[in-house]
């Protein structure tokens, strides 16, 4: 849903429900545009996290901690001296703005009880924190604006601190049926437009959402909104901000593929196609966004080397194929190469010298063939360079023959090997990656330095009917869950001609239930290079019908007869055993 003023205003009622009546024990920097602030209160130690980083800001508690710097910086002394000890009286939001103001109670330097305020702006590029006194009078920030930097609020000491007004645009608890109809549906633009450019807080994931419980549609002009849609809508909308009112959040993620995509503090009927996973509280659903969109982000940063190594590698190889089969459609000739030396060899006594071609019966088939001569040789010559031709042509071929064979498992093998490369998910999957390219010639040897990184597993997942998959995340793993971990008898699952993980279902001495055929067969779609694809088509077949050819590259396998079904990627009704 993004940080909009819907997301802050629950994270705003859980924050006030942990944070008031507690003290501030420790205030950290440690980042420039991240504050830590330890409380202590009745329900124990909070840490709560704040960044005005403007690419990423947040806020958030924290069961980690970050290192500080041997000197703080400025502002947080400034922190430190004002509020250390300090009571927070008030955590709420501004109107449905996404700005915090956080209170806190403390004694001045004459022991008198002052007040000050800490205003936490979560707005992209424009993100601060900013340290005002009782009279809303800014004493400090985390990020200095000036006149040069912005024409419309300067944020420096002694300025008086305000909200930037967003013109044409309402507050949504001010908003009334004559105002929803007549003020935000008859903009000319598509009602989920006319919702986020009308309503404060309001982002374009909210309003396509807010359409979607309503029946309408978000990309419909909104002039053009039938009058039940509209009367409808608006009653969400109000319904919507009744729930708020009440904290009536109930916090999830969206996963596609196993990936983070989405967060909400409500459920959205737009994802519902998606994996949703329930949160306890907002701040940990944050939290937990926050993490594993980093560590994938991290990892594709980490894996981008590799990555465009091995396209550059399936760039070549490709070239190489094209040019080889194109050498192979010229040996395509041989036959006719070879007629024309027999012919010319049988009557190459009666052609004239000079000719530069040559119309001869063929004693095959009775009819004519024109043979091509080089005019300074002899009709027997013309016939011995055919003939040599033949046998060059001969040797070509069965060379390339071997060539083709060689470059197309190149090929597949690289395209495998790319597949695994955009899946890794930790450092031991990328380590292993890379050591199975150095071992097959695709990487120079490196001399190991340092610790040895352990080898990674191949993925085990158990279902609730209590049968074990293993799931290969590279060649190497696929060859040891395929030839090592199955027996002759258990199932094997591959997603049909693409690169893809080798999927191996244990048996338990039975007859297996088609339920979990269905399940390995989606396992393997998932774990595949189409794991984006609605539909997939996955062979299997029981393991002792599978066949490795001597010198292939790891996790090429052979097999004949196969069944095959057709499934949606998924990972559902399985759980992952990470021990």
């Amino acid at each position: 849903m993004a940080f909009d003023g819907i997301t802050i205003h629950g994270l705003c009622y859980e924050l006030a429900k942990e944070l008031i009546g507690s003290r501030i024990s420790k205030i950290a920097q440690p980042e420039n545009y991240e504050l830590i602030i330890t409380c202590k209160g009745q329900a124990g130690q909070k840490r709560l996290f704040i960044s005005a980083n403007p690419s990423l800001p947040l806020i958030y508690f924290t069961g980690l901690n970050k290192p500080s710097p041997m000197t703080a910086p400025n502002f947080c002394m400034l922190l430190r001296k004002h509020i250390s000890g300090g009571r927070i009286s008030e955590v709420q939001q501004m109107g449905l703005e996404r700005v915090i103001k956080i209170g806190i109670e403390h004694l001045d330097e004459m022991g008198e009880q002052a007040k000050k305020f800490l205003m936490i702006e979560i707005m992209g590029k424009h993100s601060n924190i900013i340290f005002c006194d009782e009279d809303m009078k800014i004493l400090d920030a985390i990020r200095h604006v000036g006149a040069l930097t912005s024409s419309v609020r300067e944020v420096l000491p002694g300025r008086d601190y305000f909200i930037p007004s967003q013109e044409g645009k309402f507050d949504p608890w001010s908003v009334t049926d004559v105002m929803f109809y007549e003020d935000i549906l008859k903009r000319p633009m598509p009602i989920a437009g006319a919702l986020t450019s009308s309503l404060v807080g309001f982002s374009k994931v909210a309003a396509i959402d807010l359409c979607e419980r309503a029946g309408a549609d978000a990309d419909r002009p909104a002039t053009a909104i039938t009058v039940q849609a509209r009367d409808d809508l608006y009653r969400e909308f109000k319904s919507l901000l009744s729930r708020m009112d009440e904290g009536d959040y109930h916090p999830v993620i969206y996963y596609n593929n196993k990936m983070p995509s989405e967060f909400s503090v409500y459920p959205l009927s737009s994802y519902s196609d998606m994996e949703e996973v329930s949160c306890s509280d907002i701040s940990s659903m944050l939290e937990d966004f926050y993490t594993k969109k980093a560590a994938y982000t991290l990892m594709q940063q980490k894996s981008s080397d590799i990555r465009k190594h091995i396209k550059n590698l399936i760039e070549r190889e490709s070239k190489k194929l094209d040019l080889q089969e194109k050498q192979m459609a010229d040996t395509k000739k041989l036959d006719n190469i070879q007629l024309y030396g027999e012919l010319l060899s049988a009557y190459g006594h009666d052609i004239k010298a000079g000719s530069k071609k040559v119309t001869l019966k063929n004693y095959y088939n009775g009819e004519d063939v024109t043979i091509p001569l080089d005019e300074t040789k002899s009709g027997i010559e013309n016939s011995q360079a055919y003939f040599d031709r033949y046998a060059k042509l001969k040797r070509t071929k069965s060379a390339l023959e071997v060539q083709l064979e060689t470059t197309r498992s190149s090929l597949n093998y690289l395209k495998e090997t790319l597949s695994f490369a955009e899946m890794c998910e930790s450092a031991e999957d990328l380590e292993e990656l890379k050591k199975e390219l150095r071992d097959q010639g695709y990487l120079k040897k490196e001399t190991q330095k340092g610790k040895k990184t352990k080898p990674s597993k191949p993925l085990h997942f158990v279902s609730e009917a209590g049968y074990d998959f293993y799931v290969g995340k590279n060649n190497y793993q696929n060859e040891y869950v395929t030839f090592k971990i199955a027996n002759g008898g258990d199932w094997w699952f591959h997603a049909k001609q693409m690169p893809g993980s080798h999927v191996i279902i244990k048996g338990k001495n039975e007859e297996l239930p088609d339920d979990q055929f269905i399940l390995a067969a989606q396992l393997a779609a998932f774990y595949s290079s189409g794991r984006d694809s609605d539909k997939l088509e996955i062979d299997y077949i029981q393991r002792k019908f599978l066949k490795k050819p001597a010198g292939g590259p790891p996790g090429y396998l052979i097999y004949h007869t196969n069944y095959s079904m057709v499934v949606k990627p998924s990972t559902e009704g399985l759980t992952l055993d990470e021990h």
